[in-house]
């Protein structure tokens, strides 16, 4: 957090004023970073790039030096203030862990997308500190641009990278929505946060497909995240039981984490509100989506973007691990889908379900 000491005369430091205007705006988390390369951070990027572990995500590798640092991306940036806003759920996201016949979609985009409603916050943020320090330049990025938000949310001191990669905060868990401005201005940076997971792995544990190879290192080819949001063809059959009933993303290892137990409901945005539709969808409903009616359901959702047949491949799985003799009338209905990865997806899934004791 800015800790940064106050001006003269009792004035506060424009550092104590920009994360006063920022919890104004809704970010419950702000710190301050410098823009200039840190090597170590450089060097871990390096490492995970080369050992693959981004699987097809190929703009992690092509824009590699424009990651390396924010003065990579933008020359001119000498401060970065990370900022974190809440969306801790208020239901348990293992409550559907058993309920075959439903889908589960992650906490983060069962609301408004995040990109939308952080870049508008970041937005008034910035447009704020250009008036009040005039001749200041700014960038805004949530999610979109070639910047490692989690490692500089840790050198800012909003939280640390946990063994499961992202952010934690001892306010707020594993439930931040992180964004960044990058800013010509010099300010004063914050001590970077200390790791405190400790002798605890229950993110490592808890993960169904084993994606973690070590503490603190991610193979996003095994994440569930990954393969139900990035990953454009077939999941891989040996991880797709591993999948269970996760639709779009995963949020077990944010669950599990410890942390959690200090973050506040009540500190959630109210545009994060699950909308009633996507916290326990039925499989044969979303099964039976075209299009038109994808397009409908998910306006406004982070969800949209994956497109119907790469979602519809995600519920044909979770039909398949479901038991449920009910799914394979709607999973029929798909075998000779046009998209040839949805029609694979149902015929596994119309072999699991039809071969089931």
């Amino acid at each position: 957090m800015v800790n940064a000491p106050s001006g003269i005369s009792g004035e506060a430091s424009l550092e104590d004023r920009i994360a006063r205007k920022a919890r104004e705006l809704g970010f419950v988390a702000c710190g301050i970073a410098s823009a200039a390369e840190d090597p170590v951070r450089a060097e871990r990027l390096e490492q995970w790039l080369g050992e693959g572990h981004h699987g097809s995500m190929e703009w992690m590798e092509t824009r590699l030096a424009h990651r390396r640092s924010p003065q990579g991306l933008w020359a001119a940036a000498r401060s970065v203030i990370a900022l974190g806003m809440s969306y801790a759920p208020a239901h348990d996201p293992f409550a559907l862990e058993e309920v075959g016949d439903h889908a589960r979609i992650s906490v983060y985009a069962q609301g408004k997308d995040y990109h939308d409603v952080v870049k508008k916050r970041l937005k008034a943020l910035a447009r704020w500190l250009v008036a009040e320090q005039p001749g200041a330049q700014v960038k805004v990025f949530v999610d979109t641009a070639p910047v490692m938000e989690k490692p500089l949310g840790e050198a800012a001191g909003i939280g640390w990278q946990g063994k499961h990669t992202n952010l934690v905060s001892r306010e707020h868990g594993s439930w931040l929505f992180l964004g960044a401005i990058y800013t010509t201005l010099d300010l004063a940076p914050a001590e970077p946060h200390r790791d405190s997971c400790g002798s605890c792995r229950a993110c490592l544990d808890v993960c169904p497909t084993d994606a973690f190879p070590a503490p603190y290192r991610l193979d996003a080819r095994r994440c569930i995240s990954y393969l139900t949001i990035e990953h454009k063809g077939p999941v891989p059959e040996d991880l797709r039981a591993g999948l269970g009933n996760r639709i779009y993303g995963c949020d077990d290892c944010l669950a599990v984490c410890p942390w959690n137990k200090f973050a506040s409901r009540a500190a959630a945005m109210q545009d994060f509100l699950p909308r009633p539709e996507l916290v326990a969808p039925r499989l044969a409903e979303l099964l039976a989506l075209d299009d038109a009616g994808f397009r409908a359901l998910f306006s406004g959702s982070p969800i949209k973007r994956i497109g119907r047949d790469r979602f519809v491949r995600n519920c044909l799985y979770a039909a398949g691990n479901s038991g449920d003799a009910a799914l394979v009338g709607p999973c029929e209905a798909l075998a000779d889908d046009p998209d040839p990865v949805v029609a694979d997806a149902a015929r596994w899934a119309l072999e699991r379900l039809t071969s089931a004791p």
